[in-house]
């Protein structure tokens, strides 16, 4: 079976790997838009706008709900993984990016006093609450897309 037959014969898959994938997407259009520069290694990073992990579990999530049914345990499951994801991406993630902030500061001011060469730290671990809400809702938008499309 090949990737196309398996996205087209799981549409909960295909919405959750097209939610994804037009985030990482509009993270470099949205870049471009505001800095006016094409920043292409933002298709395979993680945080910036809008949260593709927000817009993948949650396109799972309702897509489950959509194909399955929302009484399932299964829905259940996936909506409870998807809030964990969600609440990770702006919790804990992002507080790991504020001590990378924190950290890149120290280091730029120690260098100032000759310390040796230091590769910066990632500082865009998690993301805001509204990077996870914007994620959120496209994730919902392209599973209700996907239904429509794939019945």
């Amino acid at each position: 079976m090949t990737l196309r037959e398996i996205l087209f014969f799981n549409p909960i898959l295909l919405a959750a790997v097209t939610a994804w994938s037009i985030a990482q997407v509009l993270k470099v259009l949205i870049e471009f838009l505001v800095l006016k520069t094409w920043n292409w290694a933002l298709l395979f990073q993680a945080g910036g706008m809008p949260s593709s992990h927000s817009a993948m579990v949650s396109a799972a999530a309702l897509s489950i709900g959509l194909y399955m049914g929302f009484d399932l345990p299964v829905f259940a499951v996936a909506s409870i993984l998807a809030m964990i994801v969600i609440y990770d991406a702006t919790g804990i993630r992002r507080e790991a990016g504020r001590q990378a902030v924190l950290i890149n500061t120290i280091i730029e001011e120690i260098a100032k006093g000759k310390l040796s060469q230091h590769k910066r730290l990632k500082e865009v671990l998690g993301h805001t609450p509204g990077e996870a809400v914007m994620g959120t809702l496209l994730g919902l938008g392209i599973s209700l897309i996907i239904r429509i499309i794939v019945p």
